[in-house]
Parts: structure tokens; sequence; C-alpha cells
């Protein structure tokens, strides 16, 4: 019976200390080590892309700019055991932040370039089209007609890469004139600087401009409007620059200081006036449609430039005259409209707008741009002060359904994505595939007026068609058809104006 007892109490004294003492999953520090546990998944969850990106391939934005492609699979978290101990996971976590914040311990390096083949014609033009294009009296061929031509407009060879974390280096050289390549972008620069600002020193493009300053890669046209390569010809000038943006994006600015001497084939400049200018360009983008992935966006801008030209009226060597002339919106030997070095120039000021309307593959883009110089009095030859102005709009439309992607921190186009890429290939089965890559239309009328009181650098209005086929966002060829009417200029051969149809192709590659 005492037996019996006693075995009695000791079941109810075990159901007792059951009830009383918390079971494993009910201790704290097994819930502390629980929740530690998640915290480190979470953090390697958000460590490991950026990691992956410090280890990735170089590739290329849409845009254009370099970004990486990540090689590195993510972590499937189911796959871990239940039981995974803390330390392997700190190990874990300890590995990836090493390699997210580890400092670059040397500059970088990437390269990259472009290639554009070009095939010009004339098939119609006017008695006074061929003296604009061969305007020198003592030369053999003066007054004819403008030829045929094949040439590569450009052979670009770049490289660029960061200085450690906080600087950037770019080199571009093109070789289109083997015997005399021209220098394009140099430049070193500070990057991450307050603002979201970058600070560029070195030979690089003027802030005026937009077909200028969208990259010859991804324009829809061969060649640019006339009144942008008139009033900013060849773009690069040696300088110092500040770009920002907003942290949203939806404003951006640029503000600098250049030479005014192109120096591409001199590389560099002799004189003691130094002439100069002062640039800025301020931008937005107040509808950005980022559901879509930027199928919709309107852009505006305005910008402007203040320059002291030489105003010599004899030759200059330093070619920092004040000066404004263009081609024909095809590629030609001469600038068919030309003021001339204008005598007493002293300074004059430049007035840029322009706008970009997008709505899925439909794009509208216009700009208009003002000149004003003032004269020296006390040059001899000089003249009342001048006014130049010049504008274009074009509409384009990709007939395959894609868009013009829009940079919102650099207030330019980007890079065309064909849905389907053009290709030709066998099957095994016998029969062929293919892709048609993506096709787009455009019209553009533009006008540039270089007569002003005395100086009659002519008027000239235009017309061009465009067809371009993107093989691929790399490739493409593009077809341009150019009617053009010149009149109010200073004669040549007795002729003051022309009337023309050009026809240019190209093919091009980058990478």
């Amino acid at each position: 019976m005492l037996a019996f007892h006693g075995r009695l109490l000791t079941l109810l004294a075990s159901i007792l200390f059951c009830l009383t003492v918390p079971t494993l999953a009910d201790d704290p520090l097994v819930e502390d080590q629980d929740a530690r546990i998640r915290a480190l998944e979470n953090r390697i969850r958000q460590l490991e892309p950026a990691a992956a990106l410090r280890d990735a391939v170089p590739g290329e934005r849409a845009d254009g700019r370099l970004e990486t492609a990540t090689q590195v699979e993510p972590t499937n978290y189911d796959d871990e055991p239940e039981d995974a101990p803390t330390s392997e996971f700190e190990e874990r976590l300890e590995k990836l932040e090493g390699k997210v914040f580890a400092p670059v311990t040397a500059p970088t390096f990437d390269i990259g370039g472009r290639i554009h083949a070009d095939y010009w014609g004339f098939p119609s033009d006017s008695e006074g089209a061929g003296f604009f294009e061969h305007p020198n009296p003592a030369s053999s061929n003066f007054g004819i007609d403008p030829e045929d031509r094949y040439l590569f407009r450009r052979i670009r060879l770049e490289m660029k890469g960061d200085i450690f974390e906080t600087m950037l280096w770019r080199m571009q050289i093109d070789f289109n004139t083997p015997a005399a390549p021209e220098i394009k972008d140099v430049f070193i620069g500070f990057k991450e600087l307050p603002a979201n600002q970058t600070f560029l020193i070195g030979n690089q493009k003027r802030p005026i401009g937009l077909d200028h300053l969208n990259s010859s890669r991804f324009n829809v046209f061969i060649e640019r409007p006339l009144v942008v390569e008139a009033f900013n010809e060849d773009a690069r000038r040696p300088g110092a620059t500040f770009y920002g943006f907003t942290d949203d994006e939806s404003l951006g600015w640029a503000y600098g200081m250049y030479g005014l001497t192109n120096i591409s084939r001199i590389n560099g400049y002799r004189g003691d006036a130094l002439q100069l200018s002062a640039n800025g360009r301020l931008w937005g983008s107040p509808w950005y449609d980022e559901c879509s992935g930027g199928r919709g966006y309107f852009h505006w801008a305005v910008a402007g430039m203040v320059a002291d030209p030489d105003g010599e009226a004899g030759p200059g060597e330093n070619s920092n005259e004040g000066r404004f002339r263009t081609r024909p919106e095809a590629r030609t030997n001469s600038r068919w409209i030309d003021t001339g070095r204008v005598p007493g120039a002293d300074t004059y000021e430049i007035l840029a707008l322009e706008s970009i309307l997008n709505v899925g593959p439909m794009q509208i883009v216009g700009e208009y741009q003002f000149t004003w110089m003032q004269r020296d009095d006390f040059t001899p030859g000089t003249g009342p002060d001048l006014f130049f102005h010049g504008a274009y709009v074009y509409a384009s439309y990709l007939l395959t359904g894609e868009h013009v992607p829009y940079t919102r921190d650099r207030g330019t186009i980007g890079r065309v994505k064909p849905f389907e890429n053009f290709f030709l290939v066998n099957r095994c089965c016998g029969d062929t595939a293919g892709g048609w890559g993506a096709w787009q239309v455009a019209l553009r009328l533009s006008y540039l007026d270089l007569t002003s009181e005395d100086v009659l650098g002519g008027y000239q209005e235009n017309v061009t068609f465009g067809l371009n086929w993107w093989w691929t966002s790399h490739s493409k060829v593009q077809f341009n058809l150019v009617y053009g009417d010149i009149r109010n200029r200073e004669p040549v051969g007795g002729f003051t104006d022309a009337n023309f149809l050009i026809a240019g192709i190209r093919f091009a590659a980058d990478f």
C-alpha cells in the first residue's frame, strides 16, 4: 500500500513539474536565438545583390552608361537546414560585408567604341550648290557639283573607369581620319559630391543643344540639325563642369567654363587672350511614367552661353573667332552657309530652349536657339550688332512598338532596345528562323538664319525623312533623305542661293 502511494506521489510530481516548467520552445533564450537567425538572414538577403554587383561583368545600361550584370545565383533559403547554427550565418554575413564595403584598391578600366560607315549621294542639286561645296576660286574644282562619297564617319575607341571610389576618367579618340586622329572626351573628374554632383576637368561637351548632348549612337537622324551644329560647332571644348540632379531625378543642371578653341586636332591652346565661354543648362522631367518603364515622359530644358571670341579680322591660329557655319545636315567637304570670321566680334550670347514629349513608340522633339552678337566699334571693318537664330522639330515613331528611353539624370535620350533582334539562321529541322529587329520612321523640319545686317551667312530650310532599322540594341542601319533650300547667302561664283536633294545611309555598331 505504501509502495502504491509512493508511485502515485511520483506521478503527480512529474505532472506538476511538466505544467510549471516552460518547454524548450517557450524558452526566451531559444526565442532570442531564432530572432537573431532571422535578422542575420534578412541582412544577408540585403547584401547579396550588392556583393554580386561587385563581382559582375561590365555591361551597359539602356541610356549607354556602364553598369554590371550579375553572375551570382541568389541563395535559396528554403534549402537551409532548420538547425543551421548562428555561427554559420555570422560567417556568411561577415564575408558579404567584406565584399560590399571593402575599399577599391586599384583604378578600374573599361573599353568600348563605335563604327559608323556612311554613304552620301547627291541625286539632285542646283548649280549654286557646287560653288558652296567648292568655294575657293583658286582651286581646280571650283564650282564643281558635290561628289558622292563613302567614308567612315566615326572610328572611335573609348576607355574609361574609376580611380578608387570618388574619381573617374575617360579617354575617347576618333580615327576617322587615320593621318590625323581627333581627341573627343578626355577628362578626369570627381563623383559622389554633395547634391548628387560630378565635377569634370578636360575636353568635354559644352551643355547646350539637346541633339549635341545626345550620343551619336542614339540620335534618330544621321547628322545633327543645322542650328545645333552652327551655334555649338563640334560641341567639345576644354573646360571644367559641374553636373548634378535632385534625389528623385526630376531636375538636373550643368554649368561650367570653357575655352573657345577647338583642340580636337591641335591638342592645346597658344596665346595670351584666352577667349572663354560660360555655359549652363537646367532641365526637368515633370512627367515620367515609371510604371511603364519610362515609355511616357515629358522633358524641358533651357540652356545659355556667354562667349568672348577673337574679333580680329584676319585669320587666327586658334580658331576661336566669332563665326557660325554648318553643313547641310549631310556630310560634305564645306559648310554651305557660313558667316565667315565676323570683324569686331566682341561678345555673343546664346539662349536655347528644348523639349521632348514621348508617348509609347511616338516621340516629338524640338529646339529653338537665339544668338546675339555685339561688335567692337573700334575694330576696322566692323558694323552694327547682329542677331542669328534657328530651330528644328521632328516626330518619330517606332513601328514595332518599342520606345526611345530617357536618361533623367542627364536630360538626354537613350538606347532603343528591340523587342526582337534581327537574325536569320538555319534550324536543325531544315528550315530557317529569323527576327525583324525594330523599325522607326521620322520626319524633321529645320531652319537656320545666319544673315543679319552686313553679314550674309545665308538662310537655309531643310526637310529630312529618316528610316532606322535597329538590328540589335547595339547595331542599326539608318537612311536619310534631305531636301534643302539656301538663299540670301554671300555670293560665291555669282550664286546666292541653291536647292538640293541628298541621300545618306549609315551602318552603325558600338560595343
